[in-house]
C-alpha cells in the first residue's frame, strides 16, 4: 500500500478518517478488501449500484456515500500526488491534483447514487489521473 500524502489540515484529516472507516467496515461486514488503488473503485461503483437498487432514502445512505467519496479522494491523494482542500464551492472537502484541477469525489459518490449510469468513481479517477492511471498505457 502506498502511504498517504502528509498534511496537517482539517480538510485532509476528516476524509482520510472517513475512508479508513469505510475500509474497515467493508472488510469486516462485506469481506471486501480495499487497497486504495484505482481498480478498487470498480467494487465501490458496484456497491453504489446495489444500494441504488435497494431504493433507500438518500438520508439512510448519506454517511456511507460520504465515506465512499472520501475513499475515492484518498485514492487520488495516494496515487496521483493530490491533496485535500477546503472547497471554494459546495459543502465538502475537494481534491486538488498536481495539474491544479479540483475534483469533488464526495459529490461524485452522491451523483453515482442519484443518477444511474451518469457518474462513476473509477471514471472520475481515470479523468483526474489522466495517463497515470494503471493499465491506461501511459
Amino acid at each position: 500500500m502506498i502511504a498517504p500524502q502528509t498534511t496537517n489540515t482539517t480538510a485532509a484529516r476528516k476524509p482520510a478518517r472517513w475512508a479508513a472507516d469505510l475500509v474497515s467496515m467493508l472488510r469486516e461486514g462485506a469481506r471486501l478488501r480495499l487497497d486504495y488503488s484505482p481498480p478498487s473503485l470498480w467494487a465501490l461503483d458496484r456497491l453504489i449500484g446495489e444500494l441504488r437498487r435497494e431504493d433507500p432514502p438518500y438520508e439512510a445512505v448519506a454517511a456511507t456515500l460520504r465515506d465512499i467519496g472520501a475513499y475515492t479522494g484518498e485514492v487520488l491523494v495516494r496515487q496521483a500526488d493530490a491533496a485535500w482542500e477546503e472547497p471554494p464551492f459546495g459543502d465538502g472537502p475537494v481534491v486538488r491534483t498536481p495539474d491544479d484541477r479540483l475534483w469533488d469525489p464526495l459529490g461524485e459518490a452522491r451523483r453515482c447514487f442519484e443518477n444511474e449510469g451518469e457518474a462513476s468513481l473509477r471514471l472520475l479517477c481515470r479523468d483526474a489521473m489522466g495517463a497515470r492511471t494503471p493499465g491506461s498505457g501511459g
